[in-house]
């Protein structure tokens, strides 16, 4: 995108934001829409009316020509079904019309995406509906509204409809306790998110080449380059020109849909690299994400590369993931994880940071089971990212207040005293009051946490449904008790103290990478659920469906939809990625191989004919000809792995997991050895030295 507008004016110009809504709308509607928002009401036909005429004109006056509601179904990424605004009048002639009605519900056909069984594939309705929280935009010439999307019975087919779910509940439940801190004037409390989004660049004519990448977003073969990121010369280093110019590109994209993009840089593998917003509400977060790796993809596109999301595109470097950054937020702007100036301050901040802690002790089953795919599981584990076992990490700091809490000890800061909560005044505590703990799944950065499992390619929605709903509970739990107390001051260090007391095993401010962590958090007796299929049955343990239906996020027949959605999908791309091997086994890498043996036994034929020395061509063909035997084993074995999967969903994922992925290791190992005892001008694929180090 090549613009000439300053950023002030680039930024948010293809939005249909509120400074637009302002001067396009009459006094009353827009008022009508800020009540919307504010108070939760409804718009009545007429404010709808007027609301689409004016996005209309907008976006026709942008160029737009067709408008499409944007949602976000259970596939993980967007969907959008365009309608041009045209209208005929007869004479050949037409006019361009956009009434409250197309704003605000359609009907998509909804019987290819996935449900989980909450609606039979024959019954083809569903109905999207305006959310007039999140902006609309314009993208490619078309009014993009975001919508929610729900079966014709009323059940949720998105991530969207959840998400907004959970963060009324969450408001709910934070203000019952700032309520009992004499807070009378806060109306709204806001699950803020920001997501860093991880991504690898690399030569689109290259990427052309490897099957594996077109059909499953990593390489399934790959022997080790000489140079990897052994230097850790990437990290932060000068970004390449060619990388610049799409990284400027995309960041004058993203600013024009209103996406906050902040920081760019490299990251630590070569050809990884990084974008990181400035965060935002959890919905416009969310949105804003599926836009903004949408739009990553396109802008690669023109300047001939490919942006892989996958968390683990190659092997042997670092993979990708996604921090997500969350806290909350006042309408009157305060930040709840922020640890205020007073000790009435202090104990309010004390008193979310016990709920949290005891929230992610609770349901840290939940917590890993919303990162469970199989991408993940490439990453997760690895000494690239956390551990599969959850853990707070609260830094130095903020640690020693706790464990005073917990043992009633002196603290430590201009002067030894006992901690009282709600009489002493904390101190600062900085927002890197440590060193980062790259290690921990859940890290306290100042005045957010820092969700670290997040795999790269996911939507942001289910993490943080799961955190704001969590939260709600535990808030909810803290506010039936104190609402009762008639002692809230002693009461209230009671349970901070309590609560501290009993979680404190989630607490590890340590090495998560050390297996004596790993040790120890079993001691703790914290779950490790290393695999995705360890996780997800967690989705439909009975606490983690009661949580959620009894805070209305989910009905026992959603959450157990998307159990089934994830659990189905985990077999779906491993059997994907196990045929996509075959395929290149017995089309690409058998023959090239057989080929090259072929015509090291004629050179050593002819060699020997001469009385010239073969040792090199007849010991080589000797080794390619023993490996190129048991890569064909090997892949009849997966084929036959393959042709076998169970019929039973949960069975299917397990034997995934146990049978197949060990029998395509087994099958990669032998090729990647093939790959570096063949001539390079036979191999049929570019391998990791052209992929990583072209751009």
């Amino acid at each position: 995108m090549s613009t000439t507008l300053k950023l002030p004016e680039l930024f948010g110009s293809m939005v249909f934001n509120e400074e637009t809504m302002k001067e396009r709308l009459s006094t009353a509607s827009y008022k009508a829409w800020k009540k919307c928002i504010v108070d939760g009401t409804s718009l009545d036909i007429s404010t709808a009316n007027e609301i689409a005429e004016a996005m209309k004109q907008w976006a026709v006056e942008k160029g737009a020509t067709h408008y499409t509601h944007w949602f976000q179904p259970m596939t993980g990424v967007t969907a959008e079904k365009h309608d041009s605004f045209i209208s005929p009048v007869g004479g050949g002639k037409i006019i361009m019309e956009f009434s409250g009605k197309e704003l605000v519900r359609g009907e998509p056909d909804a019987s290819s995406f996935p449900s989980g069984g909450l609606r039979a594939t024959f019954e083809a309705r569903g109905y999207t509906a305006w959310d007039p929280t999140s902006f609309a935009f314009i993208k490619e010439g078309s009014l993009c509204i975001p919508t929610i999307f729900c079966s014709y019975s009323g059940q949720a087919l998105d991530k969207k409809t959840p998400l907004l779910r959970s963060m009324d509940e969450l408001s709910r439940q934070a203000i019952r306790i700032l309520r009992l801190f004499g807070d009378t004037e806060t109306k709204r409390v806001t699950a803020q998110v920001g997501p860093e989004q991880e991504y690898f660049l690399i030569d689109k004519d290259l990427y052309k080449q490897r099957e594996d990448l077109r059909f499953c977003g990593r390489t399934l073969f790959g022997a080790k380059p000489p140079k990897g990121q052994e230097l850790e010369d990437h990290y932060f280093g000068a970004i390449r020109p060619r990388v610049a110019a799409y990284m400027k590109d995309l960041d004058e994209t993203l600013w024009a849909l209103g996406v906050l993009s902040k920081t760019k840089h490299n990251e630590v593998a070569p050809s990884q690299h990084e974008m990181a917003p400035i965060y935002t509400d959890a919905n416009s977060a969310c949105d804003q994400n599926q836009l903004a790796m949408e739009v990553m993809k396109k802008v690669a596109d023109r300047h001939g590369l490919v942006c892989l999301l996958h968390e683990k595109p190659f092997a042997g470097v670092n993979g990708s993931g996604k921090h997500d950054n969350w806290s909350m937020s006042t309408d009157t702007g305060k930040n709840l994880f922020k640890p205020g100036s007073t000790p009435s301050q202090n104990a309010q901040f004390l008193l979310f940071l016990a709920a949290f802690v005891k929230g992610v002790d609770d349901y840290q089953d939940f917590l890993r089971a919303t990162v469970a795919f199989p991408g993940n599981d490439h990453r997760l584990g690895a000494q690239e990212a956390p551990p599969a076992v959850l853990s707070i990490f609260l830094g130095d700091e903020l640690g020693a207040v706790v464990e005073s809490i917990i043992h009633g000890t002196e603290f430590k800061d201009a002067g030894n005293r006992t901690l009282e909560i709600g009489v002493d005044v904390l101190p600062a505590i900085r927002m890197d009051n440590t060193d980062r703990n790259r290690t921990s799944p859940m890290a306290f950065t100042g005045n957010k946490f820092e969700f670290r499992m997040l795999g790269s390619s996911q939507s942001i929605s289910g993490p943080n449904i799961a955190l704001n709903t969590i939260m709600a509970e535990e808030l909810n739990q803290f506010a039936d008790e104190l609402e009762k107390s008639k002692d809230f001051q002693a009461d209230l260090q009671k349970l901070i103290k309590r609560v501290f007391t009993e979680h404190q095993r989630i607490i590890f401010n340590g090495n998560g990478y050390d297996d004596a962590w790993i040790a120890e958090a079993e001691k703790r007796g914290l779950s490790n659920l290393a695999s995705t299929a360890d996780a997800l049955p967690a989705y439909t343990a009975p606490k983690n469906v009661e949580l959620f239906t009894k805070h209305g996020i989910y009905t026992k027949e959603e959450i157990s939809a998307r159990a089934e959605i994830h659990i189905e999908n985990y077999t779906t791309v491993i059997t994907i990625e196990a045929n996509t091997m075959v395929d290149m086994i017995r089309h690409q890498i058998l023959p090239a191989v057989s080929r090259y043996a072929s015509d090291l036994c004629s050179r050593a034929a002819g060699k020997a004919a001469c009385g010239v020395s073969c040792g090199y061509e007849k010991d080589t063909a000797t080794q390619i000809g023993a490996l190129t035997d048991a890569l064909a084993d090997a892949c009849a074995k997966l084929e036959q792995a393959v042709a076998q999967v169970p019929g039973d969903a949960m069975d299917a994922m397990v034997y995934s997991h146990e049978t197949i992925i060990p029998d395509m290791a087994a099958a990669r190992e032998i090729a990647d050895k093939l790959e570096t005892v063949t001539d390079a001008a036979y191999w049929p694929f570019p391998v990791y030295s052209d992929l990583l180090f072209y751009v």
